[in-house]
């Protein structure tokens, strides 16, 4: 073939191959019955929905501002992954709040702690990896993952927070930060891992199993667990549905399990867990007693107990079965559930180690749209609400308040521990630092990076070599940050925060404090 005749070979190929396809687009979306906009017009029909589909992509890169995106914005996600990445939360120039709208501010103090004046155990360093940049410009990156050392930011063994201190196996915690209810099964293996491990390096914390169970990836880094038990009994129970107290006690016997929570609700859905089929791998199955490529449902509520008295005892039946700490997580709805449970802890002096209190801000790995967004209360009130009247009964030294609900910053922790929580929980943060992109597929097991997925050809793009260390980086930057906000209030540790430290600004301007904030909120939800 001649050169001319090549090109006119290329130039006909060129004309025809684009004809072909929008006369085939025309002939069959023309026909076909299930969308109408094809019907009258095939080709920009077809162009809506491709736009369509790349939509959340494109808004999440190019026209969503640095603060909009939900549930988590740009700014969001970098205040995560860059302290996981470079071990560091610095900024310049300024901020990018808005400071005219409505929120929570620290009350710093005239004179602030030095950093020598804090209460804080640095002794011993940790070794871990961090990327250092070589080079940034329009056109290249490079970097440079190098070893460094890191302080721990613990905090001192007299500052140590006790969970369930009259337990045969009280439970003693070093740092008030740890890991949300995150299951295998949700997660894949390779995530559970580099969380395993980034958290065991980073000592003083807590991974929560989630309603999924006890797997081998939780107890690979040697990190402290807490159990947790959903109403679908999830790798405690029998072949018929049944607590297997045989099975719980040998779980608990296992040195790093520390304390058991039964999970009455989570934020993103007051109810029982749910898993795709697609995700009940064999293995899966055979941890959670269920069976394999079956979609799991737990119920609503658990079956063993169905008011507080009972509930106790069930909670007290555990405890003496394991010996160890003994905790429920909730969603506040309302007052009235908080003061019966509060009153019947007076009354019997029995109850939960551990409150869990989840914000309807919270996440999860599959829910309905509706309980997601409408039901249960946000976490700042909540937390609010559960520590005064835990207190109102004379009840509040018996038991400690774990918070979670988008508590991803120091200065958000710093005001969940102002408003009465002993320790945060974090879940979506920590899966940001092994690699989600919030894709917002966590349901289908299709996660493009391997985070919330089962399938091995996807999994491959975790490292987990490389992403412990951000867990680790991440979490270390979060105490630091939380003992340097506590220096700033001019307190010695953050264990001091209290009311006192925290202000809120309405949308007009007016500061109120934590007490005028409670008696507003006690108006409303009465």
């Amino acid at each position: 073939m001649t050169g001319i005749a090549l090109e006119l070979f290329i130039i006909i190929l060129l004309i025809l191959v684009p004809l072909a396809f929008f006369l085939y687009l025309y002939l069959f979306d023309a026909k076909q019955t299930q969308h109408a906009v094809l019907r009258n017009y095939p080709v920009l029909g077809k162009v809506r929905y491709i736009l369509e589909k790349i939509g959340p992509e494109m808004r999440q890169y190019l026209f969503d501002h640095d603060t909009e995106g939900k549930p988590f914005s740009r700014e969001d996600y970098q205040n995560v992954v860059l302290p996981a990445k470079y071990q560091t939360n610095m900024i310049s120039f300024g901020s990018k709040r808005d400071f005219d709208r409505e929120g929570y501010f620290i009350r710093n103090a005239m004179f602030p702690k030095q950093r020598e004046e804090m209460r804080v155990d640095n002794t011993v360093l940790i070794d871990t990896k961090k990327y250092k940049i070589i080079d940034d410009d329009l056109f290249k990156r490079k970097e440079q993952f190098i070893d460094a050392k890191a302080k721990p930011w613990l905090l001192t063994e007299e500052d140590a927070i006790v969970i369930g201190p009259n337990c045969r196996n009280p439970f003693v915690v070093r740092g008030q930060i740890g890991m949300s209810g995150m299951s295998y099964g949700a997660l894949g293996n390779r995530a559970i891992t580099a969380l395993s491990n980034g958290l065991g390096m980073a000592q003083g914390t807590w991974m929560n199993t989630g309603e999924g169970g006890l797997s081998p990836y939780h107890l690979k880094g040697g990190v402290d667990i807490i159990l947790q038990i959903g109403p679908g009994l999830f790798g405690v129970r029998t072949k018929d549905g049944k607590m297997d107290f045989e099975e719980l006690k040998r779980k608990a016997e296992i040195p790093q399990v520390k304390a058991i929570e039964l999970k009455l609700a989570q934020g993103a859905k007051t109810r029982g867990g749910h898993l795709e089929g697609s995700k009940v791998t064999p293995e899966i199955a055979e941890i959670r007693k269920l069976e394999p490529w079956k979609t799991a449902d737990s119920p609503n509520r658990f079956q063993e107990f169905h008011d507080i008295p009972s509930m106790f005892q069930f909670i007290s039946q555990i405890r003496e079965v394991t010996g160890l700490p003994v905790g429920i997580k909730i969603v506040v709805g309302n007052v009235s559930d908080l003061e019966s449970l509060a009153d019947f802890m007076k009354k019997t002096g029995e109850g939960p180690d551990f409150i869990t209190v989840d914000g309807s801000e919270g996440g999860t790995g599959a829910t309905y749209q509706e309980l997601a967004d409408s039901v249960g209360l946000p976490i700042k009130p909540a937390i609010m609400l559960l520590h005064r009247t835990l207190i109102k009964y004379g009840v509040r030294d018996r038991v400690k308040i774990i918070a979670s609900g988008k508590l991803f910053t120091p200065d958000r922790i710093a005001v969940a521990l102002g408003m009465g929580a002993d320790l945060v929980n974090i879940a979506r943060a920590f899966m940001m630092t092994v690699g989600c992109i919030m894709a917002q597929r966590c349901h289908t097991n299709t996660c493009p990076v391997g985070v919330a997925t089962t399938d091995p050809k996807l999994q491959k793009a975790l490292v987990i070599e490389e992403k412990q260390y951000r867990v680790l980086n991440y979490l270390l930057t979060l105490r630091e940050g939380l003992f340097t906000t506590a220096a700033a209030a001019g307190v010695s540790s953050p264990v001091e925060l209290n009311a006192s430290h925290v202000a809120y600004q309405d949308d007009k301007g007016r500061i109120y404090s934590l007490d005028q904030l409670f008696d507003h909120y006690l108006q409303e939800i009465s």
